[in-house]
């Protein structure tokens, strides 16, 4: 037997803050050695923080990153120990995301990532280059002051591996994984049993298993260890990068992390016998014929032993079930991680949601709950770090801290109805009733005073006074009036939440929680500055039908009972009288579905579909129930609304980044946001082939599409939630 012990691990990094940074790669290198490690693996740029953005352009990030690297080689965090460090690095004139291999005060190496990550919510070639030398390795030259303190003047970079005397060990960063041809299949061919992939990977609903997969198929065939570590939290930015910090052995996880945690460090260890891996790649006999004739990968060579030999007192990780998540358990705690993260780095002192008694106001609510709930949980476990955190942002003094949520989110979370004639009795009960199982601090604000104070102004300027549809007005008048009361809402909102802890005695502000959700935004079914518009939103990238799923869950799970009542409910606005003959309905006024929204949103942005292609796509999927005529008048529907508010995705609040249609624009749905919204060429062919078909509709056989015939996947993945991962 060989036997390895090795470790990686979750690290909480900030982008730009080199000191919270060192101060987790440390912990996690003490940790990692005294569990007896002697590999030690951290996620991607950790030196910086994966998301400094343009902030990599900067020499000052090259530069802090190299002397955080110089303080770590000068003490005794890499005596024994194999360290892979990430961090950006400048080579002539190019810059590299690199995994800095060190040990016994020296670096081994420097591996440069070869393919960069450049779609959705990733931008690296726009900070960095990928390596594409892949011959032999180059020498690089260490910045004078690097050079001069660790009496090293160059080492060897570019693409692969160290050669130990016992076994071969190799980097693999992120997105090389997921490659049409990653490196780790040339790297086994060459002799590599242990590889290293330090990644950047950020949270998105039913995610997880793709990765997993990866990472077991990466060895399932050839045999090999693979280690996966991740940053875990918000560093600064939309995304939640959600840990899973994990070791495979020959295809079967031996060790997995956490997905979501308030942890600062996360290290997890396995001992492993690599005789496994030689033994299962000799019977393999198409591998030892690919061996035979591999293209070779040029290695260094380091005289050390890392394996240790048969010993009873040390025992082996065994196979593990693969730990999952479901959505609804994903909606829960990674927005709630994610807003624990951005309250405590920001300053803040608490949160006030706009409470409307609604699903997706409820929903924020829950999640700000869970947030609670994970915090006392987390000070019971005996985290320092969260207890020290919690005790500032909820002002404990005299030695006190959190021990119950409720008591803890009356602290630091308020929840306001901001009521009006037009809002329900029943809302204004569940938003209260919501409010006390969580814990908050509930006000009942009525707004009726504000709003007509605006309409007396604009009746003064103008001699006019707008009235509502259900009372002989025009759709303008009606959606001006819904909009006053909106925008009023809003303003109320940032003022109560600069001001009432100065009313409370409170130190700081609190943040101004959104709650639109991501098909609302899609249909652009929102005022431009109501309560969408808010200091962060974690539940902007999140569909209605998947919120509804949570609420229900979280009925049970967190103990807020009145959210099966709220799930229930019709959604509505309430921005409209409520008459005998007429009550205002959100899918009513949005003129479709919200599943017909998921399925327009995923046709749109993950199927890459325009108004022709989306027609024809849905011709199948709705073949059966709707006429082509009909199925063209759908589409150009939405695809009329969806461009005449696009520019409100331009001032959308940033929002946890959980689904992949979503319409964010900042980062992630890049598109203009002036259309000619009567799409007059796409639409003219919808309208020739619509002609052409001469009312015919598609011809399923034996019966209907529903029933799993054959519609194409575009038409069959467009409903299919983890379409797009």
């Amino acid at each position: 037997m060989r036997l390895l012990k090795i470790a990686t691990c979750n690290l909480n990094q900030w982008a730009m803050d080199f000191e919270c940074n060192m101060k987790n790669i440390k912990t996690s290198i003490l940790q990692a050695k005294a569990s007896g490690a002697v590999i030690r693996l951290g996620p991607e740029l950790e030196v910086t923080g994966y998301g400094c953005e343009d902030h990599f352009l900067e020499l000052d990030t090259v530069t802090h990153a190299w002397e955080c690297l110089k303080e770590l080689l000068l003490g005794d965090w890499t005596d024994d120990i194999l360290c892979s460090i990430g961090m950006p690095v400048i080579k002539g004139a190019e810059r590299y995301n690199c995994q800095v291999l060190c040990m016994n005060r020296r670096i081994i190496m420097i591996r440069p990532k070869m393919c960069l990550a450049n779609d959705g919510n990733y931008r690296e070639l726009r900070w960095f280059t990928g390596w594409k030398q892949r011959g032999e390795l180059e020498e690089f030259h260490l910045p004078v002051e690097i050079s001069e303190a660790l009496s090293q003047e160059s080492v060897p970079f570019g693409y692969g591996y160290i050669q130990f005397i016992d076994t071969a060990v190799a980097a693999e960063v992120c997105e090389e994984l997921f490659s049409p041809v990653p490196p780790h299949a040339e790297l086994a061919l060459n002799g590599v049993e242990v590889f290293m992939n330090a990644s950047g990977s950020h949270h998105q609903l039913r995610k997880l298993d793709i990765r997993l997969n990866a990472f077991m198929g990466a060895t399932h065939a050839r045999g090999g260890v693979y280690m996966y570590s991740n940053q875990q939290g918000c560093d600064g930015g939309r995304l939640y990068y959600d840990g899973c910090a994990c070791i495979v052995v020959n295809g079967d996880v031996v060790a997995q992390g956490s997905q979501f945690s308030l942890k600062d460090v996360e290290v997890i260890t396995s001992q492993v016998d690599l005789d496994a891996v030689a033994s299962l790649r000799g019977s393999i006999s198409s591998f030892q014929e690919q061996a035979s004739c591999k293209v070779k990968v040029s290695s260094v060579y380091v005289p050390c032993k890392l394996t240790q030999s048969f010993n009873l007192k040390m025992t082996l990780s065994s196979p593990k079930k693969n730990m999952y998540h479901s959505p609804q358990e994903e909606i829960a705690f990674g927005p709630a991680c994610w807003l624990w993260d951005y309250l405590r780095r920001s300053g803040a002192s608490g949160f006030l949601l706009p409470l409307s008694g609604g699903a997706d106001s409820s929903s924020v609510a829950a999640i700000v709950g869970c947030m609670c709930q994970l915090v006392v949980k987390e000070i019971a476990n005996g985290d320092e770090q969260v207890k020290t955190d919690a005790k500032r942002i909820g002002n404990y003094t005299n030695g006190e801290f959190p021990t119950d949520s409720k008591e803890f989110a009356k602290r630091i979370f308020y929840t306001v109805f901001m009521g009006s004639e037009n809002s329900s009795e029943a809302t204004k009960r569940r938003a209260k009733q919501l409010a006390e199982e969580i814990g908050a601090w509930h006000l009942d604000v009525c707004i009726d005073g504000v709003v007509s104070a605006v309409l007396t102004l604009f009746q003064t300027v103008t001699g006019m006074r707008p009235r509502y549809k259900v009372d002989g007005g025009s759709n303008v008048e009606n959606l001006g009036l819904q909009n006053i009361q909106a925008r009023m809402r809003m303003v109320l909102a940032f003022m109560l939440a600069s001001l009432l802890p100065w009313v409370h005695s409170k130190p700081g502000f609190y943040l101004v929680l959104g709650s639109s959700n991501v098909d609302e935004g899609l249909r652009g079914y929102l005022t431009k500055y109501d309560c969408s518009s808010a200091d962060i939103n974690p539940i902007g990238s999140i569909s209605k039908q998947d919120l509804r799923l949570f609420l229900r869950w979280a009925a049970t799970n967190l103990g807020y009972q009145s959210l099966a009542d709220i799930e229930a409910a019709p959604p509505t606005a309430e921005l409209e009288p409520i008459r005998s003959d007429y009550s205002q309905l959100d899918e009513v006024d949005m003129g479709m579905t919200y599943e017909e929204l998921s399925v327009y949103g995923r046709m749109r942005k993950i199927f890459r579909c325009g108004p022709v292609s989306m027609f024809k796509n849905l011709c199948y999927k709705w073949g059966t129930k709707l006429s082509p005529a009909e199925v063209a008048e759908k589409v150009k529907y939405f695809f009329k609304y969806y461009s005449i508010n696009r520019h409100k995705m331009t001032v959308l609040t940033p929002s946890y980044h959980a689904e992949s249609y979503s319409p964010e624009d900042n980062r992630f749905d890049l598109r203009q946001f002036l259309y000619n919204s009567r799409w007059p060429y796409q639409f003219k062919k919808i309208d020739e082939i619509v002609d052409g078909l001469n009312g015919d509709s598609v011809a399923f056989q034996g019966g209907e599409a529903s029933s799993g015939k054959e519609v194409g996947v575009v038409a069959a993945n467009s409903g299919d939630p983890s379409a797009g991962l």
